[in-house]
């Protein structure tokens, strides 16, 4: 099935436009459409008067925009803002106090509905008891998980926005109820019409018919909080998106978070075995809902993510109209476009599901670990795909925010799993702000060891993010965590994904997809937090690990924003730093072995093109006697050059590579520190070859001097 979505145009490039072409007021309707001569057709008003005014003229450019016109548009688009939260300026905002001195002086009403939600929350509790006083709890926990979706349904917005909530929370709910309840979306009826086109017209302050050419009769979309539009501009004729506040949401949730939050107060004071503050929970949770009813906030929130994401050209963001934008009423671009869970309909159009997927995980790891802003409802309806193959997000009322700290933080837990450092993963939860600092992680280690241990008896690229979320979120479960809103709606994000991905691929996992990004962050980002889990994933027992240097390049070559000329530069940085003694002696010791690889197994190479007879003549038919080295030796010898070799190899190969890369290198030989660095470096290769030469010459199975 089609699903109509806008095609966003940022007002910063309709600023860039201007020609002036007038339209009299008896002209037919007319459409935007691209001129031949012209980059974009832009509609505006000629005079200063409403919007509703029909006089009005098109501008277009051939040439680049002056700094004056898009300064004028840009301060024109700053004043329909500005008088978009004017419109908004009464918006409520949540505040506990205020809502227990309303509706604490209405205990009538109160009552009423308290009941309402007793009956029907208290029903389904009953029938979790006697699950559990006959043996069936775990048994029927699948069966007890539909009813409850069904019973948030029936209890109306506000439950459907718990429900919702609670499917991100995984130290809450078990993991059968978090798959159930994620399927509240989009699960209330339609309301009538006629309130949503009232609302519209009171809210705007404009007949209907002075607003749109047309309008859809019906809503084309519904969910908790309003439903949707389409509908033609008559000053433009631009097709738009329509939302409308379901009317009398805001009294209607205001009660239930007030009875909500005392049933949370009961909880906190005597029930033991939760450990979260369930107020505080429900705080939380309340001001992002109230954040929804506010559609001022979600045109802001939709601008901020399309200047920080939509750079893309394989994303897309819908604009704002916000002179026809209020607190209940939202008008943005409306594009044609497909929901990701309708495969058939993707694959009639040409467009390939897997390829939108990664779209949205390259996309989500940016939001959440770069800039810390994310979508965090990106369920099917709220993805979509154009006819051009773009991923365009929809529904900006929901959005949450990564802390710093925790961005690096995340990226250092997945290191730690790498490596199997469970107690470095438990230690990992104070800076996830999972747990306080005075809660001793030691209980905890062994449940992760043994969840992990066995879910990464494969790679980790191979392992299923649901999986690793099902798993974590036990453990989450059955100990002390609070899990933080932002972290939560992460997972949630990431398994949303994946499962769109299941549709096309059984096989497909979301960590290999989020590997070249991962990859990319720790060669190449300077923050100290990401260089030390770099240097922790490179070196092991004083070794360096070659392979996870190559499978790190590997990958992080697969991402389109790496260069080559990044890479390692935070660990030079530190090599050369006051703090680095510590790794400036596993270097060494490193360059040695490398240095001694590269020439031997040079000396090796030299000796197999000696032909047969000259070589037993010169060595007497063995070469590693020249070395006193054994076979094992070696080859693992060939091994370490070949695969410096194909590192280097994988640094020249990328497209952005730059022999700049060399020259941080050259500036620190320059040093005095890099100096007796590089002294050291060549003081351990004449005593390794020194050793080796006095072997030979002795024939004595002496031990080749310790690295210094």
């Amino acid at each position: 099935m089609m699903v109509p979505l806008s095609l966003a145009i940022d007002y910063t490039s309709m600023a860039m436009m201007k020609m002036k072409i007038s339209v009299p007021k008896s002209s037919p309707k007319w459409q935007q459409r691209r001129s031949p001569r012209a980059a974009l057709v832009v509609a505006r008003p000629v005079s200063q008067g409403p919007r509703d005014d029909p006089k009005y003229a098109i501008q277009v450019s051939e040439g680049p925009p002056s700094v004056a016109s898009i300064s004028k548009n840009r301060a024109q688009d700053l004043q329909a803002e500005a008088r978009a939260m004017a419109r908004a300026a009464n918006a409520s905002l949540y505040t506990p106090q205020l809502l227990a001195l309303k509706y604490g002086s209405r205990p009538t009403k109160a009552l009423r509905r308290a009941v309402q939600i007793l009956t029907a929350l208290g029903t389904f509790a009953l029938q979790l008891l006697v699950d559990e006083r006959s043996g069936k709890l775990n048994q029927n926990k699948r069966m007890r998980a539909a009813e409850l979706r069904k019973v948030f349904i029936s209890l109306g917005p506000t439950f459907v926005k718990v429900g919702q909530g609670l499917s991100t929370r995984p130290d809450i709910c078990p993991p059968e109820y978090l798959e159930e309840l994620s399927q509240l979306q989009d699960a209330l009826p339609t309301f009538p019409d006629e309130e949503a086109f009232a609302c519209i017209e009171r809210e705007l302050g404009l007949p209907l018919d002075s607003i749109y050419s047309s309008i859809s009769p019906s809503p084309i979309a519904a969910a908790s909080l309003g439903q949707v539009y389409k509908a033609r501009l008559r000053y433009s004729g631009q097709v738009v998106a329509v939302k409308v506040q379901r009317p009398g949401i805001e009294e209607a949730i205001g009660l239930d978070f007030y009875l909500i939050r005392g049933v949370g107060n009961l909880i906190n004071k005597y029930v033991d075995f939760i450990t979260s503050d369930i107020v505080a929970l429900i705080d939380e949770f309340a001001r992002r809902v109230y954040q929804e009813l506010n559609y001022v906030q979600e045109g802001q929130n939709a601008r901020r993510f399309k200047k920080l994401y939509a750079d893309k050209e394989d994303v897309l963001v819908p604009d704002i109209f916000w002179d026809y934008t209020s607190n209940k009423v939202l008008t943005m671009d409306w594009v044609d476009g497909i929901k990701l869970n309708e495969q058939e309909a993707m694959e009639k159009q040409g467009l390939k599901l897997l390829d939108l997927v990664n779209t949205g995980i390259q996309c989500s790891l940016r939001q959440l670990l770069e800039y810390g802003y994310f979508h965090a409802d990106p369920h099917p309806g709220n993805l979509l795909a154009t006819p051009e193959g773009k991923l365009a997000f929809l529904d900006f009322g929901m959005m949450s925010e990564t802390p710093e700290e925790a961005r690096y933080a995340i990226i250092g837990h997945i290191v730690h799993m790498v490596n199997r450092d469970y107690e470095a993963m438990a230690r990992d939860y104070y800076a996830l702000d999972f747990l306080a600092p005075d809660v001793d992680v030691s209980p905890i280690v062994p449940a992760l060891r043994a969840f992990f241990d066995d879910a990464l008896s494969s790679t980790v690229s191979e392992l299923n993010f649901k999986t690793i979320v099902d798993g974590l979120g036990a453990v989450l479960y059955e100990y002390p965590f609070t899990v933080p809103a932002y972290y939560a709606l992460i997972l949630r994000s990431l398994t949303v994904l994946e499962g769109l991905a299941l549709y096309a691929d059984p096989n497909f996992k979301v960590l290999a997809a989020s590997y070249p990004y991962f990859a990319k962050r720790l060669l190449t980002d300077q923050n100290p937090y990401l260089r030390d889990a770099l240097i922790e994933l490179l070196f092991k027992d004083g070794k360096f690990r070659w392979n996870r240097l190559e499978n790190l390049l590997v990958q992080g070559r697969k991402d389109k924003d790496f260069a080559s000329k990044d890479a390692l530069q935070p660990v030079l940085k530190l090599l050369l730093g006051p703090d680095g003694e510590e790794l400036r002696i596993l270097v060494i010791k490193e360059a040695i072995r490398v240095t001694e690889a590269m020439v031997l197994g040079t000396t090796i190479d030299t000796y197999n093109s000696i032909p047969e007879p000259l070589r037993t003549l010169m060595f007497n038919g063995n070469v590693t006697g020249l070395f006193l080295m054994s076979e094992t030796e070696k080859e693992s010898m060939l091994e370490l050059r070949s695969r410096v070799i194909r590192i280097w190899g994988l640094l020249r190969s990328s497209e952005n590579f730059d022999p700049a890369l060399l020259q941080p290198i050259l500036q620190v030989l320059q040093e005095p520190a890099a100096r007796s660095l590089g002294g050291r470096v060549v003081g351990g290769i004449t005593q390794r070859f020194a050793a080796r030469l006095l072997q030979q010459v002795l024939r004595l199975p002496t031990t080749v001097p310790a690295t210094p």
